[in-house]
This record gives C-alpha cells, structure tokens and sequence, in this order.
C-alpha cells in the first residue's frame, strides 16, 4: 500500500481530511492527531478494518480498542443509556482527553471490545481528529500509533517509517498538546474507578462531587486475574530496548544522591528535570522539561530517543503521584518494567 501523507502544521486541508475519511470507510487504516498523542485508526464497526489495527501494531488481541466518536448522538450509536454518573462524567470531561468504559451495543465488533460486553469511548477535541470522524459519519477505533509495547507517537517523524505502507494516510499536525494518551474510567459501585490515568486527574473528577479510586494496576503489576478493562494495563508498554530505571523521593537532594549511587562505575543516560541538569556529571543526559505538563508533552519523544546512546542504563528522575504525576508514573513504571525506586 502506498501511504499519503498529508501535511497539517500549519492549516487544516477539509479536502485531504475528507480523502482519509473515504480511506476509513473502504476500510483502510489513517494516521491522525488527538489532543493526546497520533491514533491509528480504523473504521470502528468494520471487524475486518479493526483487525489490520492489530496487525499494523502487532498488538494483542485481548487488549481493547478505544471508540472515538464525533458526539453524543454518535455515542448513543454505539453505546447503551448511560447511568446519571457516567451523563455527569460525559458532559464534564466530553470532548476532551477522556475515555469511558460504557455497555457496547451489538453494532461493536468482538475484535474492539476484546470479548467484553463494554467498550471505552472517547470524543476528541482536536479538530482535525473531531472532523475525521465527522465526515467519514461512523465512529473510529484508534489506539496510539505506535508499535506495541514502544513508546507512543506524539510527532509524525518519531513514528512514520514504523507505519509507511500499513495505513492508507498519514496525517501530520505537528507536536500533539498533551504527549500521554487520554484517562480512563469505568463506573464501579457508584465510584469512578481510574483504570489509566491521564491528563484529566483523580482530582478534577473530586472537584465535581463523585467518588473516585485508582485501580490497584496503575502503579503495580497486572495480576493476571481479571480480564483487561483498559489499555496500557497488561503488557510491556512504551519501553525502550535499553534497560531502564526509575528513581524517585519528595527529597530531591536524596534522589539526585541515589541517582549518582546507581549511575556510578556504569555508562548510563539521566533522563532529569531541567532544574537539576547541572547536578549530574555524566556524558550523556536529557532535559525532560521542569512542570509536569512539559514533561508529558516531552517524555514519549525521549524514550524513543534512548537506545541511540547505546548505554548500560537509562535513570530517569520519578515523580510526585499527584495529579498529571500519576499518570507520568503510571507511563515511566512500564517503561522501566518496574524497575524502580522510591525513598
């Protein structure tokens, strides 16, 4: 297949969004922005289309796809009558950086679900992804773009050779805004159950009078012992090659110290806040921004960076698990395969 590629970093081409939503509906696959990081996506009631998705990524298929619909009356499509929680959650946070696990109607392929009875869905706010949706009139199932288990795809130049000739287009916005993909929520006993964090934090969903828990797979291993609700919960995930470790204490000189104690007599690569750049006397090191949203938007691109250094070790600096934090841990523990630690 010869892949299009469309550039869009500076204006949005109606006429190039309108080839790729033909490309969706003969049941190819499309490369595309959301406000979080690039999907694949692929015609979300075509079963045939939704299996390429796998395909393309290498992805397992007990590992559930994400809808992504244009708007309520397209969620109502493809989902049953949300409860008065799961209205509250969809009018706060829809469109946005989103995702909720909602009853699948029959209309869902099997291979979207995983086998499940539920489906996640999400409505974009990201123009481009909202008006692909939008004309091509059906919803889109989209995971990240990216190989599974690498980092996902938050700039075209990161993930395009990975793809070039397994989707039908390409298009290229530039940087994504956000760089860790959206939250993901499921309803459980009245209590909003937080499945993947992201930008949308355990306490914004407080902030709008519901009671929120964090799944206990976020900062642990998967079990094993129930079937997967969400992406990102089970499998390796946007790991690099090289061997890499998280180190984390609210005393920032004491993680700097242990960083050093760990770094010491290996060739290693600091992954650090900007802040403390200076403070490490290695040969090889990235700045990873100082607040938490630069360090979302940055950390993806890095980790895809990494095994060009060719070290024995990458140390990445941890974060507080607060707000957008637990999300960056949540993303850098998989990274690591647990390879962390906390003073």
């Amino acid at each position: 297949m010869d892949t299009k590629y469309f550039n869009m970093k500076d204006k949005i081409n109606e006429d190039k969004i309108y080839d790729s939503a033909q490309e969706i509906l003969k049941g190819n696959l499309v490369i595309f922005p959301t406000e979080t990081v690039y999907g694949i996506g692929a015609n979300a009631l075509d079963e045939n289309a939704c299996k390429n998705i796998f395909k393309a990524k290498g992805r397992a298929q007990d590992n559930p796809l994400i809808v992504h619909v244009s708007d309520i009356n397209m969620l109502n499509k493809v989902v049953e009558k949300p409860s008065e929680i799961e209205e509250k959650l969809i009018n706060t946070f829809c469109p946005g950086p989103f995702t909720i696990i909602l009853k699948a109607k029959n209309i869902i392929p099997k291979s979207v679900t995983a086998g499940l009875d539920t489906v996640g869905i999400r409505m974009p706010s990201k123009k481009i992804a909202n008006l692909l949706i939008k004309i091509a009139n059906t919803p889109i199932a989209a995971p990240s773009a990216n190989i599974s288990g690498r980092p996902s795809g938050t700039k075209i130049e990161d993930i395009r050779n990975e793809f070039q000739g397994k989707v039908a287009t390409i298009i290229d916005a530039g940087e994504v805004d956000i760089g860790v993909e959206s939250t993901v929520v499921k309803v459980m006993n009245n209590k909003v159950r937080i499945l993947r964090p992201g930008k949308i934090t355990k306490e914004d969903i407080e902030k709008i009078g519901l009671e929120v828990e964090i799944d206990k797979n976020i900062l642990g291993k998967y079990d094993g012992k129930e079937k997967v609700l969400s992406p990102g919960m089970k499998y390796r995930h946007y790991a690099p090659n090289t061997k890499c470790m998280m180190i984390y204490s609210k005393d920032e000189e004491k993680m700097i110290s242990k960083i050093k104690e760990e770094a010491n007599n290996k060739t290693v690569l600091i992954i650090c806040k900007d802040k403390n750049y200076n403070k490490y006397n290695c040969k090889y090191k990235i700045k990873m921004g100082n607040t938490l949203e630069e360090i979302a938007h940055n950390i993806f691109s890095i980790l895809r960076k990494v095994d060009k250094y060719n070290v024995d070790l990458v140390i990445i600096e941890g974060m507080e698990e607060d707000g957008l934090g637990l999300a960056l841990n949540n993303r850098l523990l998989r990274a690591c395969e647990y390879n962390y630690i906390k003073l």
